[in-house]
């Protein structure tokens, strides 16, 4: 019994972690990799705001964790091996569906478009909402190639 709640903590504790597999960023956080990175900078104007959806991609990588540690806990219950297989088959079907749903969670997201000093314009999705900004404001633009930021 005390063995089952010991498994059984570590399979939560698991779950827990994995909601931590899904990064979030906005301009203000970077990743370890990026800092001291070289990034553009360009000016420009707001033009428009509009707000968006942002859903985490799903890699299945939750999915597969869970499935994988349900399994584990599930087949630590019954005393036998047939109730060890059903606790580790049952297990890994409830650990599979509990990772993929942390894994498809979403947050609120803008759409900003400016128009740059050089007179291109660009459209740059970003954690945030539209009250972050207001069309008009002189914002900054910096880009590694990769990563795209808008701040003020």
């Amino acid at each position: 019994m005390k063995r089952t709640a010991v498994h059984a903590a570590l399979i939560a504790l698991g779950l827990v972690g994995l909601a931590g597999c899904a990064t979030q960023s906005s301009p203000s956080t970077f990743q370890r990799s990026e800092v001291g990175a070289a990034r553009t900078v360009e000016w420009g104007s707001v033009e428009a705001l509009r707000d968006i959806t942002i859903q985490n991609d799903s890699r299945g990588i939750a999915t597969w964790t869970g499935a994988v540690l349900g399994g584990i806990a599930g087949s630590t219950l019954g005393s036998g091996t047939r109730a060890n297989t059903a606790g580790a088959v049952a297990g890994a079907a409830a650990g599979g569906a509990a990772g993929s749903a942390m894994a498809r969670g979403t947050r609120a997201g803008v759409e900003i478009t400016v128009k740059l000093d050089s007179g291109r314009a660009i459209a740059v999705t970003q954690e945030g909402t539209s009250r972050d900004f207001r069309v008009g404001d002189r914002v900054h633009v910096t880009s590694d190639g990769t990563t795209t930021r808008i701040s003020r």
